[in-house]
């Protein structure tokens, strides 16, 4: 059900309309003239507003422009009185949706409703889809390391030198990997992400080179490998630390030869390919103890790119969590924001988890918080198990919210 917004200067006009709209389950505000109405407009987020087109002080088409400033995604439609309807038509060609005229026809105003809610909702749904199929998200940063590896990656990225990420789980070395791949002569081409961590390693020889029939108990056919599949393109190898060394060995061909040999086959097949891979292991250790070759490392290691953990770029938090909490917004169809003290409360907060777990904190912040999201909620939702003596809050044992505000407090002031 929508909330929807009536303005009309007769008081009659909006209580019939709003008994209307009520008795099909949408919540309903009132503003008698057009300057209520933009007030309202700018502290909420209506999924439709009906709007008489003469009023005092401030017209119906003035209302229009404003709204369609503030939220142009939401349908307007005009309310019309007798000899009102050129008008309308005006207000059509700005921008609104329809026009009704009063009184209204009941079984057409109901349908117009639900329409103009329904294209309402389509947008909403039309901008996820659009953001999730989007093909790379921003790089967002403006501290040095950030400026460092955008420069680094405009510069390599038209190249076809390999490049190996290295950094912590969750610092975004997947995003510098695929701005590599966007910003190269391939991006026309596949980009493949396997990761070797998540293969078994037994499986992995088959992933990356294929296999032929009958080469192994379930090899029912041929299969290609991600070596094939990114012909032309770029492979992602992911956590490249974790390979089995025999992996390590065909795939040191691979890039030696441009040629790879399916499990089970004998034939050399020709590969074009650009190889990308990331670690958040220290590959030099994993070579003093035997686990990594370190020739392998060589070959890939053409261009390093260090990918700094969120705790080395604070500054950055800002920026992060406002662009994640509008993307997280807009796909939840709600409206939210920071207080500036929240925001530099997360500024102070210990990151282990990197910008995924900045992602997943503003998202819990986005749903128990209220409008706005405030020093309190931070605390009381985001820092708690962040640090050696606040591990768990058993929330049940708070009368209320409040309390258990304060008893984060106090723990703040044992630490501090």
């Amino acid at each position: 059900m929508g909330k929807i917004l009536v303005v009309d200067d007769e008081e009659i006009i909006r209580e019939s309309i709003r008994d209307i709209l009520e008795s099909e389950n949408h919540t309903v505000t009132e503003a008698e003239n057009g300057e209520i109405a933009v007030a309202l407009i700018d502290k909420n987020d209506y999924d439709l507003i009906l709007c008489d087109i003469k009023m005092p002080k401030m017209d119906g088409l003035e209302v229009l422009e404003y709204a369609h400033k503030v939220n142009p995604d939401a349908p307007f439609i005009i309310l019309t009185g007798h000899g009102s309807t050129e008008l309308a038509l005006e207000a059509t060609r700005k921008g609104a949706y329809d026009f009704i005229n009063k009184p209204p026809d009941l079984n057409r105003f109901l349908i117009t409703i639900r329409n103009a809610l329904d294209k309402s909702t389509l947008i909403v749904e039309t901008k996820s889809l659009r953001r999730k199929a989007s093909k790379v998200r921003e790089i967002l940063g403006e501290s040095l390391p950030i400026k460092l590896i955008k420069q680094t990656i405009d510069k390599v990225g038209p190249t076809d030198a390999r490049v190996l990420v290295t950094g912590s789980n969750g610092t975004g070395k997947e995003l510098v990997a695929k701005w590599l791949h966007e910003k190269s002569n391939r991006a026309s081409g596949p980009m493949v992400e396997v990761n070797c961590a998540a293969i078994p390693a037994e499986l992995i020889e088959s992933e990356l080179f294929g296999h032929e029939k009958g080469a192994f108990t379930s090899a029912i056919k041929m299969k290609l490998g991600k070596f094939e599949s990114a012909n032309g393109g770029t492979i992602f190898l992911d956590e490249i630390g974790d390979m089995s060394l025999s992996a390590q060995a065909k795939v040191l061909r691979a890039l030696q030869e441009n040629k790879i040999t399916r499990v089970g086959g004998e034939k050399e097949i020709s590969v074009n390919v650009r190889v990308i891979a990331a670690t958040n292991k220290n590959l030099q250790e994993e070579i003093a103890k035997g686990n990594f070759r370190e020739d392998l490392y060589h070959r890939l290691a053409v261009i390093l790119i260090h990918v700094p953990p969120l705790n080395d770029r604070r500054d950055d938090i800002p920026l992060l969590a406002e662009s994640f909490l509008k993307e997280i917004t807009a796909d939840y169809g709600i409206q939210k924001s920071f207080d500036p003290l929240a925001i530099k409360e997360l500024q102070q907060l210990n990151w282990t988890g990197n910008i995924r777990e900045l992602r997943n904190v503003v998202e819990r912040l986005a749903i128990l918080s209220q409008e706005v999201i405030t020093l309190d909620d931070v605390m009381l939702f985001a820092s708690v198990g962040k640090s050696p003596k606040i591990h768990y809050v058993d929330f049940n044992k708070f009368n209320n919210e409040q309390d258990a505000i304060e008893w984060v407090k106090a723990k703040y002031k044992d630490l501090n």
